[in-house]
């Protein structure tokens, strides 16, 4: 469920009409609801109300630090990749007892901020990362509470590119391994043993890869225990996915999806946390673009819109689907045509939907791409010179500028000619 519905002809995000916004903001532009955000972290946090749990949302699906403050409200915490998102997070006001850190390579520096900041857990990949931050920590004389990132070799039967727990992805410690690297992580100083990671993949619509890979983290739990571990907690990580479309399937309800973690995973007297992005910020965003001009050839209608690739790059990486919807509401009626939306970027990649059947769109229309609001600005680039688009929120009646379009000469700030071309 989102906020992004029709209201006497004109598409509004809550009660604030698009058209408004793009008066004042220009186009294209993305926009999030406060109410979609906060919805499906209730949803997902009352699902999981009857055992201990901490939800850390996953900053790399959207990091502005409007959208993590919004839910660290409601009590989130949040899961970090990056010392730039550990940034964004401490600038939003998160403590470290609410941080985690994933990610596959983490440098030194990485590290030694985030054992300053007193985080609640990194999640280690490998045994050099481990080897690394014992290292980092016996230096600083502190311990560093660690899980290890477990690979179950489950197949979550996703796209190929967002699949992260078969034996051959990169990520995390083989499910072979894990028990020999517990055991050497244990002896090393600066070094706490705490927890359990696992994390398969992203956009699952299905419980059963899920049901897998919970039922071997329980198994594993139970093995460590055995060999005098003290695990706290376990590490669920994230991937349920969202419909990008009307035929898509069905994803699990949190309800489900937390009744089958809490089955499988209750008994263990642990902490769960979880790792959502996509089911919490997808739908509670949209980009809004103009159209610049409707080309047409004997063989296709081209509408040539502001946006391009570099402001939404998931058509392209994903062969992602979005759905677009006209920001005036068509007629029943309205005469309809097969068309390509696509950018202005020099590449034949520049495009944003392809052989749609949409309402006859002239230039000035101002249309709207669904369920933008995970990877979309976050994964977004200035290839052909162009700024980054504005985002905004909105919370009832009202909205606020979250970034702002940065003006032309903010391109080359920071670019410097050399001695010999200086004048």
């Amino acid at each position: 469920m989102h906020h992004f519905d029709y209201r006497d002809g004109v598409l509004h995000a809550e009660a604030l009409a698009l058209p408004r916004i793009a008066e004042d903001v220009g186009t294209p532009f993305y926009c999030y609801s406060s109410a979609t955000l906060e919805r499906h972290f209730k949803v997902l946090d009352a699902a999981f109300a009857k055992i201990d749990h901490l939800i850390c949302y996953s900053l790399k699906a959207n990091s502005n630090i409007a959208v993590i403050k919004t839910l660290a409200n409601l009590g989130a915490g949040v899961d970090i990749v990056s010392g730039g998102e550990l940034h964004r997070a401490r600038a939003a006001g998160l403590p470290g007892e609410k941080i985690v850190f994933s990610g596959v390579g983490k440098t030194a520096d990485e590290l030694a901020m985030a054992l300053d900041a007193g985080i609640y857990c990194f999640n280690v990949e490998s045994e050099p990362e481990l080897a690394a931050l014992s290292e980092i920590a016996r230096r600083k004389g502190v311990d560093a509470a660690i899980s290890l990132r477990i690979n179950p070799d489950v197949d979550a039967r996703t796209h190929e590119k967002i699949t992260t727990g078969r034996a051959e992805d990169k990520f995390g410690i083989g499910w072979a391994q894990a028990g020999a690297v517990y055991g050497r992580a244990a002896a090393l100083p600066g070094i706490r043993v705490s927890g359990v990671d696992m994390h398969i993949g992203s956009q699952i619509t299905d419980l059963a890869p899920f049901e897998r890979a919970f039922s071997r983290l329980g198994e594993l739990v139970r093995a460590l225990r055995g060999q005098g571990h003290e695990i706290s907690h376990v590490n669920i990580g994230g991937g349920l996915g969202v419909p990008y479309k009307a035929d898509d399937p069905e994803p699990p309800h949190p309800d489900d999806y937390a009744a089958l973690a809490i089955d499988l995973l209750g008994g263990l007297d642990c902490r769960i946390l979880l790792e959502p992005g996509r089911m919490i910020a997808a739908n509670a965003g949209i980009l809004v673009c103009r159209v610049i001009y409707v080309k047409k050839t004997p063989d296709r209608t081209f509408a040539i819109v502001d946006a391009a690739m570099n402001d939404l790059v998931r058509p392209t990486l994903y062969d992602a689907y979005h759905d677009v919807r006209p920001v005036r509401e068509p007629a029943k009626d309205a005469p309809m045509e097969r068309i390509d939306v696509v950018g202005p970027v020099c590449e034949s990649g520049d495009y944003l939907a392809l052989g749609r059947n949409l309402p006859v769109l002239a230039a000035g229309d101002l249309i709207a791409f669904m369920t933008a609001g995970a990877y979309g600005a976050v994964q977004s680039g200035t290839y052909n010179s162009r700024p980054l688009i504005p985002e905004v929120m909105v919370r009832g009646e009202v909205f606020a500028v979250i970034r702002e379009r940065p003006e032309l000469d903010a391109l080359i700030a920071s670019e410097r000619l050399p001695v010999w071309l200086a004048p």
